[in-house]
């Protein structure tokens, strides 16, 4: 079986966070209804994979190698926000009361969290590498992660993931 290329956990983390970024921007200057669906559908698709993989991934193996408890925590409670947001724009359309809204506010929530994550001063990254986590083993992981969840979100939806931090409220 042939090995994966060596892939660094943070920079594919890093790249996803780019790609989302540029893919938010293009909705914004989006004229077009069939255009503003299709790029709001991709933020969706690419924010359920990258949720999945951290949260299945990377966040466990920061926690296992002792980075602060309180920002992984944190880091739990973004994305269950950011799910919950994610799922009422997948089953919005453009043009309806508050579906840019919706957008535009994902946006900001994720703009955050990558602050979060790697440009705050004390960032997770900087933390996980500091405290030793593997990060091309980790990589390695959750490329061939990442590419199997895409295929299956893309061919089935995503699924509705729970919402880890939200004990009375699940995602329906």
């Amino acid at each position: 079986m042939a090995r994966l290329p060596s892939t660094d956990a943070i920079a594919l983390l890093k790249a996803d966070h780019r790609k989302v970024e540029h893919l938010f921007a293009q909705f914004e200057k989006a004229k077009e209804q069939s255009r503003k669906k299709t790029l709001a559908d991709q933020i969706c698709l690419e924010l359920s994979v990258h949720t999945k993989i951290e949260e299945d991934v990377f966040y466990p193996a920061c926690r296992e190698d002792g980075v602060d408890a309180d920002l992984m925590n944190e880091a739990y409670v973004e994305h269950d926000g950011a799910k919950v947001l994610v799922r009422e724009i997948e089953k919005g359309e453009p043009g309806e009361a508050y579906y840019n809204s919706q957008v535009k506010v994902l946006s900001e929530m994720i703009k955050h969290h990558v602050k979060e994550e790697e440009k705050k001063q004390g960032n997770m990254f900087a933390r996980a590498k500091k405290a030793g986590v593997d990060t091309d083993a980790l990589g390695r992981k959750m490329a061939d992660e990442k590419k199997k969840l895409t295929a299956d979100y893309k061919k089935n939806g995503p699924p509705k993931p729970p919402t880890t931090t939200f004990k009375r409220t699940q995602l329906a």
